[in-house]
């Protein structure tokens, strides 16, 4: 399962931003058995390297300015990035592109020289209020994660930084579920959704009067959802079956179409091969339909 999400994690943040690769590239990336070729596999490479980093030394990772350049720095250290680690130096704009090619700015995050100290302001705020105890820690978390976004502090990797941050904060909170159950992939499957809470959340904030109550909505529904699919996973490798029965209570739990991918997901415990030939069964004594070729094959339920 952490391989899975690893993986997962991995691909889903990058491809938000526009950054992808075949499948099996991610994979071998992410294994680290291959080494970027191109610029998108670099970046891909770089992310990897800090999810890696936070899943092994989360609790040795300090919430400070210096600590979140540091893992910026490692994001792109696959590359010549001569702003890697370092905060922006020109001024950025969140804006949307239209069909009819206009562009229109939708936020105005903090000047460059505002940057290091709203940075570090947020970090000592942060530290403050968890350290006492004052709020639950998955609210501290969001609203700690949308200030991070209105500040944008770097000239590229926002985005994937928040994501990695969001791990690091629900994992010094004592929340591991995104070590098993990709968050990333979940943001990126509600894509226009994250995008919209947070522009509702981002109006207001230079002024104080924002409202970050949609994206603490947002955040916590991702997290909830990830628990759930961490219990049905765990529910199917908890009793020892046969690979047959596990993929076949597997394949109970999707409606509509699925593909191979989709059961090895909610199957961790078994091998490529297992799942193959659990599902080569399955259709042969008519409970599962197969459609497709290739790459395109999938699967669905006749029982």
């Amino acid at each position: 399962m952490v391989e899975i999400a690893k993986v997962q994690s991995t691909e889903a943040s990058n491809a938000i931003e526009g950054i992808v690769t075949t499948n099996t590239l991610i994979r071998q990336l992410v294994e680290e058995k291959t080494t970027p070729r191109n610029r998108d596999e670099q970046e891909i490479a770089g992310y990897r390297d800090v999810l890696n980093l936070i899943h092994e030394n989360f609790d040795a990772i300090p919430i400070t300015q210096n600590y979140i350049l540091q893992l910026h720095k490692i994001l792109y250290s696959h590359m010549n990035n001569p702003m890697a680690g370092r905060t922006k130096n020109v001024q950025n704009y969140i804006s949307a592109s239209y069909p009819d090619g206009h562009v229109e700015t939708l936020f105005t995050p903090l000047a460059p020289y505002e940057t290091p100290e709203a940075l570090d302001r947020i970090c000592e705020e942060y530290n403050r209020v968890i350290g006492n105890m004052e709020v639950e820690p998955l609210i501290v978390i969001p609203v700690f994660i949308h200030d991070f976004l209105c500040i944008h502090p770097f000239n590229d990797g926002n985005g994937r930084m928040s994501r990695l941050l969001t791990t690091l904060l629900l994992y010094r909170s004592g929340f591991y579920v995104g070590k098993y159950i990709s968050l990333e992939a979940k943001i990126a499957k509600n894509k226009d959704l994250y995008y919209n809470v947070l522009r509702q959340a981002q109006n207001g904030w230079h002024e104080g009067t924002e409202d970050v109550l949609p994206f603490i909505k947002y955040l916590l529904g991702t997290v909830l959802s990830a628990y759930k699919d961490f219990e049905d996973r765990f529910a199917l490798v908890e009793v020892k079956l046969p690979a047959l029965e596990i993929v076949r209570r597997a394949s109970m739990e999707k409606v509509g179409r699925f593909t191979k991918q989709d059961i090895r997901e909610l199957c961790p415990s078994l091998s490529v091969s297992s799942i193959e030939g659990a599902l080569r069964k399955l259709v042969a004594t008519g409970e599962l339909k197969r459609e497709g070729a290739g790459k395109n094959i999938c699967y669905y339920r006749l029982k």
